[in-house]
């Protein structure tokens, strides 16, 4: 049937948008935990060891499962070091930053994402087509912005209030490094989008998600925990308040280890790493409306202007994949079209999802 097509193939645009806004959610509850005096690799480690507790009883419930070898379980470990230390790297920058400017940055992904694409061959660089050249300009466009709201702040042109149930200090208890956590964030979401490729290898390789996302989880919080045991040494650093802090955790481990992985998981699968990287920038305005209301943070002319034209950049790159597409024959009943990232899988010798 056209219309169940068409249902399927507009579920990963969904899922992926509400990913997006849970993604906020989870910068900016943990921009005010971190703030308030929590570790940001406390905030890793906990939010990981929680989601793996949450994802254990689905892992253990399965009857047929495929056997985990020591090649897949490398597999996993891999994966979950890329992740981890991007985890890392992301709260670092979320910390001495904002979560508008996680969100502004975070539009690299795709353009990391596609680059790593075509080193990869799951994608064709072509500059003798107009959507090959869209695509090349597009990724320095993009760049281009993400420099200009790490470097330049600009004017104050948005001052925002915090409601009533978060004290006015809150706001002045650490004053953002941009030039560092620009920086920092620029790596973290390089390793985002190296493990994207990698993701979507295992993803078509091994079928069950679930058990994917609880190896993720599972060594994310080994790795991180193990790495936090060496640069802090005091105990009181793990004391988890009842509070902000709590809340924050809880809402990591569900909404971001579980469902986000859970989705992106399956995205990856069915429609490829550019697909799920593609729809980074939506978070941006999102970003910056929760940051004023809720954390108080005041909007700069640098974070629009960049913001303008990562977007530009963004929507340069979709442009030239729309434009090269293979589109799909109209009486096949299918309302979408195979891009080239789907032709090219990364695994050649394995055979294709089909989507």
């Amino acid at each position: 049937m056209e219309w169940r097509s068409c249902i399927r193939n507009a579920a990963p645009f969904a899922a992926m948008m509400a990913v997006e806004c849970t993604d906020i959610g989870i910068s900016t509850l943990s921009k005010a935990a971190m703030t308030k005096g929590m570790s940001n690799f406390v905030f890793v480690v906990y939010a990981n060891a929680l989601g793996s507790l949450l994802l254990l009883p689905f892992v253990l419930s399965r009857r047929k499962r495929a056997p985990l070898t020591i090649s897949v379980l490398c597999k996993f470990f891999i994966l979950s070091l890329i992740g981890s230390l991007a985890q890392m790297l992301e709260s670092t920058g979320v910390k001495y930053s904002s979560p508008t400017l996680s969100s502004a940055m975070g539009n690299l992904i795709p353009i990391f994402t596609y680059v790593l694409a075509i080193f990869f061959r799951m994608e064709e660089l072509d500059l003798r087509s107009s959507s090959g050249v869209a695509k090349f300009l597009g990724a320095w466009v993009s760049v281009l912005g993400a420099f200009t709201v790490t470097l330049y702040k600009g004017q104050k042109i948005l001052s925002a209030f915090p409601l009533s149930g978060i004290p006015h200090q809150f706001l002045d208890s650490q004053q953002p490094n941009w030039v560092l956590a620009g920086l920092l964030l620029s790596m973290a979401f390089l390793l985002f989008a190296l493990m994207g490729i990698f993701q979507t290898a295992v993803a078509r390789e091994l079928p069950e998600n679930t058990t994917i996302v609880f190896f993720f989880c599972f060594f994310n919080t080994i790795l991180c925990g193990s790495f936090f045991l060496i640069v802090e040494r005091n105990p009181q650093a793990w004391k988890l308040n009842p509070d902000i802090e709590l809340i924050s955790v809880v809402y990591s481990a569900i909404l971001g280890c579980v469902v986000h992985n859970s989705v992106c998981t399956w995205c990856l699968k069915e429609k490829g790493p550019v697909f799920v990287a593609m729809f980074k920038p939506v978070g941006i305005a999102i970003a910056v409306a929760m940051a004023s209301l809720f954390l108080g943070e005041p909007l700069y002319l640098g974070s629009v202007i960049g913001a303008v034209i990562i977007a530009l950049g963004f929507y340069a790159v979709m442009w030239g994949k729309v434009k090269e597409p293979k589109l799909v024959p109209a009486d096949s009943g299918i309302c979408s079209f195979e891009s080239s990232s789907e032709r090219t899988p990364f695994l050649q010798n394995k055979p294709k999802e089909e989507i």
